[in-house]
This record gives C-alpha cells, structure tokens and sequence, in this order.
C-alpha cells in the first residue's frame, strides 16, 4: 500500500488550507460557537470552491474523487481547526442518489450545489439508538394518502434542513420489532403540518442544532416514498461503512489539531525556569500521543484503500472508528493538560476540541456496537 499523497491530492489540500486561512478562521470559530450560530460563512465558501460536490457522481453535476480524497479533505478540515460536519454531504446523500425519484434527486441536488443542507436522516428515536430495529415511527394508508406518525432524536440539523428522510414502520407490521422488512424511507418535507422541531441542548456542537422531531399525522403522498417499500432498513445501511471511516478520518484531523497546538505550547510554556516540554513527563505525553495519532492515521488510511480497491470493510472501518474515537479522546485530553489553564478556557480551541470530540464515542456506532460488529466478524474467519 502506498499512502503518498498525489500532487492532484496535495493541490487540493492547499486550496483548501488557503479557503479556511481565510473564512474559517480560530476567531470565526469562536464567535459561531458561543453564538451557537452554523458557520455558514465557511459552509458557502466550501461551496463556492467545488468542496460540496467532492464524491458526487459526474451524472448529478459532482466531482468523482476516490475514497482517500474524500478522507483527505475531512482530516484537513478538522486538523485545521475547522468542523467536521461542513463536509461529507456526499456521504450522506448516498441513500437518495441511489433509491430517490428524480424529483427527490433534483430536491437534494440542487440544495447540494446551493451550499445548502438537502436533508436530515431521521433514524434515531428515543427506545431506538443502536437498536434500529426497535423503531416505532409508523406509517399508515388512509383514503389514498399517507400518514405518518412517531417521534425522532438526536437530529443533526433538523432546524435548517428541508427534508427528512424518515424510516418508519409499517403500522400494520409494528407488533414484531423484528419485522425489519416493514421499514421503508419517506421524504417528509420539514415544514409540512404535524411536524414540531425542538432543539436540544449539549455540552458541545454548539454550532450544529440537535433537535427532538415529532410527527404527527403527517400527510404525504405515494411519490414521496423512497426506494422500494419494506426495503428502508436496508437502503438505510448501504453506506454505514464510508460513514464510520468519515468519523474516522475527522477525528484524525482533531486529534491533530490538538497535538499540534500542544507541542507547540509545550516548547514555549516556561516554568521553573524552563520550557514544560524540557521534562520527562510531559515528553512521554507528546510521544504517546504521536504513537496514537500514527496509528489513527494507519488505520483510516488503510480503510480508505481498501475501499477504492472494492475489499470488505465490515471490520476494518469498525476497527477504525472505534480506535479513533477512543484515542482521539485521548490525544485531546492529554493536550488540554499539556495546556494547563488556559486550555480549560474557551479562549483555546483545545477546550471546543474536547467537548466536541466526545460525542464520536456515541453517535455514527458507538464503541459498544463496534466491538460487536468487528468482533462477531473476527470470530467468523476462525469457525
């Protein structure tokens, strides 16, 4: 495997480098999180510059790139300081790409190549988190429409998106939970009547809304079914994979970030009349935090290749983002104590780091879930 990166690759990482030197600055990124506002300043000068379309196929007016360059762009966002869900919509569209109406297609694209958010994934719901299967949003035919009715959390950008694309249970099929077969995909528009939004608030992600949804007898029509009826679970879980490595990849980047900042501190903090970094203790922090974000960078970059050369990932991109989220939790927190004080302080992007880069043990699969999904696969190879 060869992991250099190619000049195409590296242009674009300094277009990049230069795009957020300019609209995503650290005082940017101050204002909008404790203003609580999205950076959409950055969002559209993504934009503008052709970053939305990174991974899009060519036939919906994107940029096909390979999976390396889209883990690339995400790691250099988030090492530079900048957030991660900015990028990635290419991931995150794939279900509709793939399974939508050509309306519903030219409904996501055109948000798309706006700059905009096309839609919010309306899967989470209070009983039903890492048991996707517990879901209990129905829906139910009634004098040729449809109706929809259940309660949806944990909802990224539910505030700003247009859509939802909700999995919900045939109402007729709710009695058994394990009926995967009755979940198909609705595109619910999100200012449609019986939909209330209530924001939630968090410890961290302050720029990004998190939002409760609840839907109550909300009318759709048959066209705005997604995919094949009773295939949604499925439809839902086609690109889980890529996602994960995305979380991945974007927690490298933070883990780098905070290292960076770190080191660089360690050599310019004096105390006792020396630079912090002159001592042993806090040499063997920086040597293992390196260690860490090495194997951090192994591990996505190896995921990524495995990709682009079609091999299985079920275990790699669950190895991958398990590792990353723990030990970039642990990169972050040993870099806040390099720090001292001042890293405690929201005048230091460490402190957005450390609250941010928590959640990633939790949403996308959390730990529990990806040692069960990488470690059933592992004892299979050995039957």
């Amino acid at each position: 495997m060869d992991f250099t990166i190619t000049e195409e690759q590296e242009l674009l990482l300094e277009s990049l480098r230069e795009i957020m030197a300019r609209d995503c600055t650290e005082d940017y990124m101050k204002y909008c999180n404790a203003n609580k506002q999205y950076p959409t300043r950055f969002e559209k000068a993504l934009a503008d510059n052709g970053f939305n379309l990174l991974g899009i196929p060519e036939e919906y007016g994107g940029t096909p790139v390979d999976t390396t360059t889209t883990m690339l762009v995400a790691e250099e966002i988030t090492k530079n300081g900048g957030p991660h869900f900015t990028f990635g919509q290419a991931l995150s569209i794939a279900d509709m790409l793939k399974f939508g109406s050509e309306s519903q297609k030219k409904d996501t694209m055109d948000a798309i190549k706006a700059g905009r958010i096309a839609f919010v994934l309306g899967f989470t719901e209070p009983q039903a988190g890492s048991d996707s299967s517990s879901i209990q949003t129905t829906f139910r035919r009634k004098d040729g429409k449809v109706f929809i009715n259940g309660h949806k959390t944990f909802m990224s950008n539910a505030a700003r998106a247009p859509y939802m694309l909700c999995l919900a249970r045939n109402a007729d099929e709710s009695d058994d939970v394990n009926k995967r077969h009755a979940f198909s995909m609705w595109w619910i528009p999100m200012n449609a009547p019986g939909v209330k939004i209530e924001r939630i608030d968090k410890i961290g992600w302050h720029m990004l809304d998190t939002c409760e949804v609840y839907l109550e007898n909300v009318e759709l029509e048959e066209k705005d079914l997604v995919g094949v009826e009773g295939d949604g679970f499925m439809q839902a879980m086609i690109n889980f994979e890529v996602e994960r490595l995305y979380i991945a990849a974007s927690l490298l980047g933070m883990a780098e970030c905070a290292f960076e900042d770190a080191a660089k501190y360690a050599n310019q903090r004096v105390q006792f009349g020396k630079p912090i970094g002159s001592r042993q203790l806090i040499q063997e922090k920086i040597t293992y935090m390196k260690i860490k974000i090495e194997n951090m960078r192994n591990m996505v970059y190896k995921c990524a290749w495995e990709i682009d050369h079609h091999q299985p990932v079920q275990i790699s991109s669950a190895l991958a983002k398990l590792y990353c989220a723990q030990s970039a939790n642990e990169v972050i927190d040993d870099a806040m104590q390099i720090m001292g004080g001042i890293g405690y302080t929201t005048d230091c992007r460490i402190s957005r780091l450390w609250v941010d880069a928590r959640v990633h043990r939790i949403g996308g699969g959390t730990d529990e879930i990806m040692i069960h999904i990488a470690g059933r696969a592992i004892l299979k190879q050995y039957q």
